[in-house]
């Protein structure tokens, strides 16, 4: 355990692009920024599940890689030289006697500041899996519940389960590279963006994809790890096997919040309730941006996570630099370090 003690204008809990980004609007404004994350890299969801994935509808990118952007926004963050603090959690939050907070991780690092931004997603999160006889010998080796590499599927017999814009997305990226792909899902309606799954009915009527409608999984075929066959069933019990390489399974995340729900916290199922204004929670000095805050009408987009991130950092500023008049400007007018 180390017993120094990092001081910092703004602690920011979560690396993810949010977080990458509020490192950015804070360093604009002349904050400096220690940033804590549970995860051995930065990046969030967009590096750990799917850093291969197309990202639609970031302005200015028609199409992105999660990958891609995570390298662009740590590049933008990186003139004002953040100090990051990987692979540990933030166990406790609690406020020092001169206003600010106190976080100590689960490494035992101890960072000081004068506000924190928690951009932490929804919290720790893992696959839902399905519940199939056996499933664990298979895990890691022929099933999988993200894809990190996009050509470890070339040539693949693909089976890809779920109903969701995960499935949807993956079945278009792998529609030109797996031998075969297979799309398993209990009814024909997918929840996944119109033009995607408009886009993955053209590949059905091309004889590029098989749709599997409506059956859900029933049971895995296969020896030592690597899959023969996925076993899918109707309703009724009707069952029939589709020959496969390797199963995707998109059934979603399980989302825990971990320890920030015992911080104090106004707490809305597993999200943290904000002022939309600024995303200031009900402890003062204290903010939430990104998946985690909750408030009337709010979407679960990358690019309303950096319009909170600005309003975030704006309203640290206060914090950081009482009394110092905030006079906006423009980046183009202003620049950043360096350029």
């Amino acid at each position: 355990m180390s017993a120094t003690v990092h001081r910092t204008d703004v602690a920011i809990i979560g690396a993810g692009p949010v977080g990458l980004f509020a490192v950015f609007e804070c360093g604009m404004l002349k904050m400096s920024c220690h940033v804590v994350d549970a995860l051995d890299m930065v990046g969030g969801q967009c590096s750990a599940l799917y850093p291969e994935k197309p990202i639609y509808d970031i302005p200015g990118h028609p199409s992105i890689l999660a990958a891609d952007l995570i390298d662009r926004l740590a590049e933008q963050a990186a003139p004002f030289s953040p100090t990051y603090h990987l692979g540990q959690q933030v166990q406790t939050l609690a406020p020092t006697a001169d206003g600010g907070w106190r976080l100590e991780t689960s490494t035992g690092t101890v960072i000081e500041s004068k506000a924190v931004i928690i951009a932490a997603g929804c919290g720790a999160f893992g696959p839902n899996r399905p519940p199939l006889d056996g499933l664990e010998a298979f895990e890691g080796k022929s099933v999988h519940y993200m894809v990190r590499r996009r050509q470890d599927f070339a040539g693949k017999r693909v089976v890809i389960a779920g109903g969701g814009d995960s499935a949807v997305d993956w079945t278009l990226s792998l529609a030109d590279v797996a031998e075969k792909v297979s799309v398993v899902h209990r009814r024909p309606k997918f929840r996944a963006a119109p033009e995607s799954v408009a886009r993955m009915d053209a590949l059905v009527r091309e004889g590029k994809v098989e749709m599997v409608v409506p059956y859900q999984l029933s049971g895995l075929d296969g020896a030592e790890g690597q899959l023969t066959a996925v076993r899918v069933a109707t309703l009724d019990g009707v069952e029939k096997a589709l020959p496969a390489d390797a199963l995707l399974a998109f059934f979603g995340l399980s989302m825990n919040l971990g320890p920030i729900a015992e911080w104090g916290l106004n707490l809305d199922k597993a999200h943290i309730t904000v002022d939309p204004r600024t995303g200031a929670t009900s402890a003062p000095g204290v903010f939430a941006i990104g998946d985690i805050a909750h408030y009337p009408g709010k979407l679960k987009l990358i690019l309303c996570g950096f319009a909170e991130a600005a309003q975030a950092a704006h309203a640290v500023h206060a914090l950081v630099h009482p009394g110092e008049a905030l006079h906006f400007e423009y980046s183009t007018s202003k620049g950043v370090p360096g350029a």
